[in-house]
């Protein structure tokens, strides 16, 4: 991942550097949810910034609110890589699970770029990008997921949505019904954060202990668990589906002295990563309701996890 430029290619002082930089954050906010990657989202930001210089001076000096020509400019460049993603996700090996964010204390510096390491730069951490939500996004049509997201999360009218999706405003808003219908027919009454994290805990000790019978209870009875290896690793192929045979699945996999899992900030949610020999080898998101555990995403691909830290511990 290459660090954008902000700087103008001709050379000159750009007075409007400031407002355009300044943009950063929102422009990556923006690009994760509608992509759900990190990778991603930093290349649409970067091809953003390359097209803003690319103008000349006297184009950009005409240009009334660069925010928004910077919005338009990625909002078309998300949709045009969400089109282009759901061929490449159909020859992805396995199933595919949305990028996990670490908490800011889990990032790596550098891992990705300088840029990302700055607090400013780092995607707020909120309830649109909980790894439920995200998975629910991943079933919208790119129109739909670009309509939705810039409508419902980042509250832009929906003549300006109109003017980046490439349709009327009545189609958008029928889009953005559409998309919300579907995450209200998924969304579960959430359980408060820290009853999520004790769930999380117990299932952290049932899981280190093997203890079959305490992953069932914590289970709901129709949970699913998927695993993202990307093809990299090895993961199951297709979801785990019921209480007991994922308990099992767990259990069978636990690595006593070798595997230390610990509890962590998942897409701002408890959850769990697993180090091996002080390498980061899983990130674990959970889907929590009623104080069962509906369902477990389990990413494994390495490309996935460059943000995370190794273990600081000795």
């Amino acid at each position: 991942m290459t660090t954008s430029s902000t700087a103008p290619r001709d050379g000159r002082l750009d007075p409007m550097s400031g407002v355009v930089t300044g943009e950063r954050r929102r422009l990556i906010n923006l690009a994760y949810r509608m992509l759900g990657s990190v990778a991603e989202a930093e290349d649409v930001v970067q091809e953003t910034y390359a097209r803003w210089y690319a103008m000349s001076p006297r184009q950009r000096e005409a240009v009334v609110s660069p925010g928004g020509w910077l919005t338009k400019v990625a909002g078309r460049i998300c949709l045009d890589v969400l089109r282009s993603a759901r061929v490449r996700r159909e020859r992805y090996v396995g199933q595919w699970v949305p990028e996990p964010l670490p908490a800011r204390t889990e990032w790596s510096a550098g891992v990705v770029d300088d840029s990302t390491a700055d607090p400013a730069d780092r995607i707020t951490l909120d309830e649109s990008v909980g790894m439920a939500f995200l998975v629910v996004l991943e079933t919208m049509t790119p129109a739909e997921r670009v309509a939705f997201v810039l409508h419902d999360v980042f509250r832009y009218p929906f003549a300006e949505v109109a003017d980046i999706v490439g349709r009327t405003p009545a189609a958008c808003r029928q889009l953005a019904s559409s998309a919300r219908r579907r995450v209200e027919s998924s969304r579960a009454p959430l359980s408060p954060t820290g009853r999520q994290a004790r769930v999380v805990r117990e299932f952290k000790l049932a899981w280190e202990a093997r203890d079959i019978n305490a992953l069932i209870g914590l289970l709901d009875a129709d949970a699913t668990a998927v695993g993202d290896g990307g093809g990299l690793v090895t993961a199951r192929p297709h979801p785990i589906e019921g209480a007991e045979r994922i308990a099992r699945f767990f259990a069978a996999r636990a690595r006593p002295g070798r595997l230390a899992i610990r509890e962590c900030a998942v897409n701002g949610q408890p959850g769990l990563v697993a180090h091996l020999d002080g390498t980061v080898v899983s990130v674990y998101a959970f889907d929590i309701a009623n104080g069962r555990i509906r369902r477990i995403w389990a990413v494994l691909n390495p490309e996935k996890l460059r943000p995370w830290k190794r273990d600081p511990r000795p």
